[in-house]
């Protein structure tokens, strides 16, 4: 099968034929209809986050067809359109167990620690494999399993409550979600901080007040916004310790700054007057849960979480053209995310 490749850490991917993978009894093999280009890839062929396994083959934002499936798997048939989610666990840890299973003992993520979607086909646990219904195209199946989990399990982490004002810095795939599900929560108003100006216009589309960075700084705006209150949550998705540290100089009483981004950068905040005084909460977001993607499909399903064709552009499972994406991710693109069309 056709798969595109890390080989080298600092190099561009590369196309390579493989073998299709032999799966076992609890195991189901998926022919790729799409898999979307995530930020976290570019990180990973940067080598800014550690890939300890090459060649990998990238890719974890994953949907398709099953092909095959193990004598032990029961939920799904050959034929089934299905998502992935992209977290590989035992599913007998402490953690499992519990229902956190991006700490499981063993975990893999799919597209880092084995073999992702850039490719044909993928092999995948049984219990991975979410059924996709007819109403959600493959390409947003496949982005919903990072982009749009990841925001679920952000507002899920900051406990929002119908009414709450929240802000969100960064518009790019998980602020487009996390907009639309607050939305689904009837949280109060919303305010998104970019410095994109066509992704802010998109965010006043949509019913958030924007939040121009580049013109002012954005704790100022928010809290002129809120009439000096600040907002209840605040969800960090850029991966800055300055909009991290912005993220919990514009709460309020009470308020809860949810981080998401990733960095390296250290941040630094005030305790008494940013944190202790307000009983503020700063809450670790890591990744999603599987027992959260069934609400998350019937939100895509039932039309409360959209992604409108005109927010995504699509590539082949063409090395140049991947490539060439993921060197997009070093500029403020426009659209929201980047989607592999690997089959029809």
């Amino acid at each position: 099968m056709r798969a595109v490749r890390l080989n080298q850490i600092a190099k561009p991917l590369e196309e390579a034929e493989v073998a299709v993978p032999n799966i076992g009894a609890s195991d189901v093999l998926i022919r790729v209809a799409a898999c979307g280009i995530c930020h976290s890839d570019e990180h990973y062929r940067a080598g800014i986050s550690r890939i300890d396994r090459l060649p990998v083959t990238l890719g974890h934002e994953v949907a398709g067809w099953i092909e095959k499936v193990g004598s032990d798997i029961k939920h799904v048939a050959p034929g089934d359109r299905v998502c992935v989610h992209y977290l590989a666990h035992c599913g007998t840890c402490e953690f499992c167990i519990r229902g956190f299973e991006q700490f499981c003992r063993t975990v893999e993520m799919i597209g880092k620690h084995r073999d992702g979607g850039y490719a044909e086909f993928i092999k995948v646990p049984g219990r991975n494999a979410f059924l996709l219904p007819d109403e959600i195209p493959f390409e947003i199946g496949a982005i919903m399993m990072c982009s749009s989990a990841t925001a679920l399990h952000a507002l899920n982490k900051a406990r929002v409550k119908p009414g709450e004002t929240i802000a969100i810095f960064g518009f790019g795939g998980l602020g487009f979600s996390a907009l639309q599900l607050a939305q689904a929560f009837q949280c109060g108003q919303t305010y998104v901080v970019d410095i994109n100006s066509v992704k802010l216009a998109s965010a006043k589309n949509l019913g958030a007040v924007p939040i121009d960075a580049t013109k002012r700084n954005p704790v100022e705006q928010i809290m002129e916004g809120t009439n000096g209150k600040g907002v209840d949550v605040s969800l960090e998705l850029i991966g800055s310790a300055k909009t991290m540290q912005q993220a919990v100089q514009c709460l309020g009483a009470l308020g809860r700054a949810a981080l998401v981004g990733l960095t390296s950068e250290c941040m630094s905040i005030f305790p008494y007057t940013e944190l202790i005084n307000k009983e503020a909460e700063i809450i670790g977001v890591s990744d999603h849960l599987a027992t959260e993607l069934p609400t998350l499909i019937e939100f895509a399903r039932s039309g409360k979480l959209l992604l409108p064709p005109d927010a995504l552009r699509f590539v082949d499972l063409d090395a140049e053209q991947i490539n060439a994406s993921l060197d997009a991710f070093q500029n403020s693109i426009d659209h929201i995310r980047t989607v592999i069309k690997v089959a029809k």
